[in-house]
């Protein structure tokens, strides 16, 4: 199975390095694959240089993608990453 959740970035500089620093390093706590999916563009959530090259501005409307066992925690994680912490 596979969550998903749609969001707008507000980080007033998108997910440039440090916010996007931040996402990467949490994410990788979590077995499940997290995905960012951007202008048809897929984003492993991991990967901070894959982040950074998705060039998500603020304003930006974004949809993460978990799929695995601990998939409903990643996305609540994520989530709140998203929304309250990198603003």
């Amino acid at each position: 199975m596979m969550v998903s959740e749609t969001m707008t970035v507000r980080c007033p500089v998108g997910l440039h390095l440090r916010p996007a620093g931040i996402f990467a390093r949490e994410m990788m706590k979590y077995s499940s694959e997290v995905v960012i999916v951007f202008n048809d563009k897929h984003a492993n959530a991991k990967s901070l240089l894959s982040i950074m090259a998705a060039c998500i501005k603020c304003g930006s409307e974004i949809t993460v993608e978990c799929s695995g066992d601990d998939e409903q925690e990643a996305i609540e994680r994520a989530k709140e990453l998203i929304t309250e912490e990198l603003v």
